[in-house]
């Protein structure tokens, strides 16, 4: 979706139909837009007296967030669930269909994060680290 176009340019389109001089679409090819925006610019004028852009999107609420109660309290319980679990826990108990993104998502805001315990490294790795060591000395 491209941005929205000036309110300069809305008010002569708005302008020209209103006088009578050009239809909505011999307005729309004289500015150079298309006709669906000339005809809502027209109805949005008629209808609300302004030509401003109406608000744009705006900011969806998680369905999550109704039960995040009852998401941390489960998390602080079982610190160590895997996010497939918890959407599997999130069904199971709130009958809530939902994805891993979604629960990363919720976690996120709630500045949750989940760290890894230093007693599940790799054990190759250290391996490798003290093999090498003994090579160089």
């Amino acid at each position: 979706m491209g941005a929205a176009h000036s309110n300069d340019l809305r008010i002569r389109v708005v302008a020209e139909v209103a006088s009578g001089r050009m239809s909505r679409r011999q307005a729309a090819a004289h500015f150079r837009v298309s006709a669906a925006s000339a005809i809502r610019w027209v109805e949005l004028k008629e209808e609300t007296g302004g030509i401003s852009p109406r608000p744009r999107g705006g900011k969806s609420q998680s369905p999550l967030e109704l039960h995040s109660v009852w998401l941390l309290d489960l998390t602080a319980r079982e610190g160590d669930l895997t996010l497939a679990e918890i959407v599997r826990r999130i069904l199971e108990g709130l009958n809530l269909s939902t994805t891993e993104a979604s629960i990363r998502r919720f976690f996120i805001r709630h500045k949750i994060s989940f760290k890894k315990n230093p007693a599940c490294r790799r054990a190759r790795a250290a391996r490798h680290r003290r093999g090498a060591a003994m090579l160089e000395g």
